[in-house]
């Protein structure tokens, strides 16, 4: 389907040791993943965003929407990763996807990198709003990439991984609505 783009590049940082530094091994049974098969070194090089699992075909999402006070026909994923799809213990469809892993072919002029700080917060605030059953992302799994990100000041670097019921948004539809592209905005909804 247009819109959707395959990572252009896999980073690899071979002089860097990624560190696991969170895991939910209950969300991980919910999800029907085996969080013994999770805790090794290759499993944390897929979730600091160094492998790719296997059967899995990466790819980032275009969208549409307001930005900047504008409304942008084009915008896109230029720092999430969607890795694919599991089904749940209950029979639920469930996408899993890199927060931050790094450039995308929608990252433009950044570098698809995040500190640690922001994938903690974004974290604590996906899994205080879950018991409220307010519909968002929740994490499971947060990795310490050993880079250093630079922004403000120089910063540890982490890669979230998140899942959720869907990662398409209103401006996924906003996308196809754009181009008048019916067919794909009706095959979309489907």
């Amino acid at each position: 389907m247009t819109g959707i783009h395959p990572k252009t590049e896999v980073p690899v940082r071979l002089s860097l040791m990624p560190v696991l530094f969170q895991f939910d091994n209950t969300y991980a049974r919910d999800l029907g993943l085996d969080p013994e098969l999770l805790g090794g070194p290759e499993s944390t090089a897929i979730f600091a965003g160094n492998r790719v699992p296997a059967g899995a075909e990466p790819l980032a999402q275009a969208y549409a929407g307001h930005q900047f006070g504008g409304f942008s026909p084009q915008l896109g994923d230029g720092r999430a990763l969607l890795l694919g799809e599991v089904i749940d213990r209950h029979g639920r469809r469930r996408d899993v996807a890199l927060k931050d892993s790094g450039r995308t072919a929608f990252s433009g002029r950044g570098d698809g990198k995040a500190a640690a700080g922001p994938m903690l917060r974004e974290a604590l605030m996906g899994e205080a709003m879950h018991p409220l059953r307010l519909p968002t992302t929740r994490a499971l799994a947060m990795a310490a990439t050993g880079e250093t990100v630079h922004r403000e000041r120089p910063l540890p670097g982490a890669v979230l991984t998140r899942v959720a019921a869907s990662h398409l948004r209103v401006g996924t539809f906003e996308y196809f609505r754009a181009r008048r592209d019916t067919a794909r905005l009706r095959q979309l909804a489907d």
